[in-house]
């Protein structure tokens, strides 16, 4: 059986609960066949030379973990200035967010490199290499300018732009090129695969070889999509401990009189959090009945505060939600409860079940798992509604949610009505239909279509 390598930005050791599904699913194949996992260690080495790092290799029972250091030159070009000051707003369509700084791109690539180098002499000739998320895009392409030639694929966590977003980055030719080097790109949704195919038609003068492989840039390269799923089992386990449902009872008991709207994030503009709490000021304003019984809970965890974009993000959150407390607010009755710090993996499942809808309304999204999240934690018996933004990925699959337009408020507001106002049976159905299809395509069905289709793209 071939070894399975996965490459990340950060790693995770499979055997810590802590993990999450993901490290989960992807530990549970890397154990099958005693894989690899590299990445960035996490540690950042003030005295260390640009392109160089040390790196670290321990055992995690079958699985080999490989990290390597970075240097503040490296981090902060690599990861800070072109991942996440480059990469993540232009893939959630906020141009205006993104900073050009030619310093970033040659970080981008030194790092790339140097994971490639690290890399090569731990790889065996029979591996198949599974590369993760936007930070190493071009890892692949350099990888087999040193002599690769395992099968490797890639899969994109975030959206993929349209062409003419994509085509405001610097050297976007590069980074889409970059692309060609892998047997299978593997996307979100069908409209990230659409955004992908018109790109390289577009500027590579692609031919679709057939429905799920396009020629381009004189490379040939699967595109398919796999909508990443969550583990359900786990999940359920979670939301029938003891601390979940000790969590919901509370917030019930504290919230005996209320009907609870809930929203759980990490404080990111992508998120639409700002947008989410104009539609519930416009939810009091238009349904005046909603006041005194609906509390908006907001858990917003803090997410890159250095960046000045999440600094202002959260001074206009905090104004917004004292503007709502304070027009419409009672002795007995805050209307927006906001929190700006994590909360215990094994609380979430309890505010979900407690709310009676769930507030999943991203600007722009990959998939969510928290939309996810939220119907799996609800009581078949009585269960909440989940309210999605049409710009999630997960509004692909989960279709029997109430989809929303986040940038119109006043719909928003008339959605939320129909969610606290649905009739029992109604909530019932579409639970029913959402929960069927959340465990049918969940994070291991990703993980097994995922590689069954790498094998066959590079058969």
């Amino acid at each position: 059986m071939s070894r399975l390598v996965v490459i990340s930005n950060r790693i995770a050791d499979p055997r810590k609960p802590a993990a999450g599904g993901l490290a989960v699913a992807l530990g549970d194949a890397l154990n099958k066949t005693g894989g690899l996992w590299f990445g960035w260690s996490g540690n950042i080495a003030e005295e260390g030379s640009p392109g160089e790092g040390e790196m670290h290799v321990r055992q995690a029972g079958t699985v080999t973990l490989a990290t390597v250091n970075l240097c503040r030159e490296d981090h902060d070009t690599y990861y800070h200035g072109y991942s996440n000051s480059v990469l993540w707003p232009v893939f959630h369509y906020r141009l205006d967010l993104a900073d050009f700084n030619a310093r970033y791109i040659a970080g981008y690539r030194r790092v790339n490199q140097m994971f490639a180098r690290k890399l090569l002499p731990l790889l065996r000739d029979d591996d198949i290499l599974w590369i993760h998320d936007y930070h190493l895009i071009p890892l692949a392409a350099e990888l087999r300018t040193m002599g690769c030639r395992q099968r490797m694929g890639f899969f994109l966590h975030i959206p993929m732009p349209p062409p003419l977003i994509m085509a405001a980055i610097p050297q976007h030719e590069w980074l889409m090129r970059s692309f060609m080097a892998y047997d299978l790109v593997g996307l979100q949704s069908e409209a990230d695969v659409s955004h992908f195919k018109r790109y390289v038609r577009n500027e590579g003068s692609a031919e679709e070889v057939d429905s799920t492989r396009v020629r381009a840039f004189g490379a040939t390269v699967a595109v398919k999509a796999f909508p990443i799923g969550i583990d359900v089992d786990e999940f359920s386990r979670l939301t029938l401990a003891p601390e979940a449902m000790e969590t919901c009872q509370g917030m019930r008991e504290e919230y005996s009189r209320r009907r609870l709207l809930m929203g759980i994030d990490r404080l990111d503009y992508s998120k639409g959090i700002p947008h989410r709490v104009r539609a519930f000021r416009e939810l009091l304003d238009r349904y005046p009945e909603n006041r005194g019984s609906a509390t908006l809970i907001m858990i917003a965890s803090p997410s890159r505060d250095d960046v000045n974009a999440y600094g202002d993000l959260r001074q206009e959150l905090e104004g917004l939600c004292g503007s709502v407390n304070g027009d419409y607010g009672e002795l007995d009755w805050m209307p927006v409860r906001y929190i700006h710090r994590m909360v215990a993996r094994k609380r979430v499942p309890g505010l979900c079940r407690a709310a009676a809808v769930g507030l999943v309304t991203p600007l722009r999204d990959g998939m969510n798992l928290v939309a996810k999240e939220y119907v799996v934690a609800q009581d078949p018996e009585d269960p909440g509604v989940l309210v999605l933004s049409r710009f999630a990925g997960a509004a692909e699959q989960l279709k029997e949610a109430l989809l929303v337009n986040p940038y119109d408020p006043e719909g928003m507001a008339n959605c939320i009505q129909q969610a606290l106002q649905m009739p029992l049976e109604e909530r019932q159905q579409r639970h029913q239909k959402l929960m069927a299809r959340i465990r049918e395509f969940d994070v291991h069905w990703w993980r097994k279509a995922f590689l069954q289709a790498l094998n066959e793209a590079s058969a």
